[in-house]
């Protein structure tokens, strides 16, 4: 693969890690604000986009590339409400979104057709990132600060499942 290409993934594992620890600080204050079923949707968002980094990282050495880790930020780790995580949670996803277009766009232009192809199942999984992200941003809207409707929400989130590790060239 070409460098910029490369270069270009390897700026991907670091955001989706940084994705990663950033519901991660999300999941704590949910906790500490005893949002428990808000701080379970959290963390297993944080194990998803953990997962997203491994694909990538994975792809990578299956092209017998070099991974080059960088440091992470300190994630945002005070908010204003449940409402205000989940809408730092869609404004995130929308990132990724914008930064997996210009991944894709970059590995198109250099005629990287693997990458092209490993990163269609990104773009699709965006969709579904920034369509549920939204549906929860809109419920929060829906019910303002009604207490009750708070902890019924705090309840659904609650029920939310893992989701199955993307499969990867390097482990298929």
């Amino acid at each position: 693969m070409k460098a910029a290409v490369v270069e270009a993934i390897n700026r991907q594992i670091n955001s989706e890690l940084g994705a990663s620890y950033s519901y991660l600080a999300m999941s704590a204050w949910c906790e500490r604000q005893k949002f428990t079923g808000a701080a379970r949707w959290l963390r297993l968002q944080s194990q998803e986009e953990y997962m997203h980094a491994m694909k990538l990282f994975d792809f990578i050495l299956a092209r017998d590339a070099q991974v080059d880790l960088k440091p992470l930020e300190k994630p945002r780790q005070k908010f204003k409400s449940l409402a205000d995580v989940f809408e730092r949670a869609l404004a995130q996803e929308q990132e990724v979104s914008r930064q997996i277009d210009a991944l894709y766009e970059t590995a198109f232009k250099e005629k990287a057709f693997a990458a092209v192809a490993e990163l269609q199942w990104f773009l699709t999984e965006q969709v579904e990132e920034e369509k549920t992200a939204r549906e929860i941003v809109a419920k929060f809207k829906l019910i303002g600060n009604d207490p009750a409707a708070l902890i019924d929400l705090d309840r659904e989130l609650g029920e939310r499942v893992s989701a199955a590790a993307p499969s990867t060239p390097a482990t298929t």
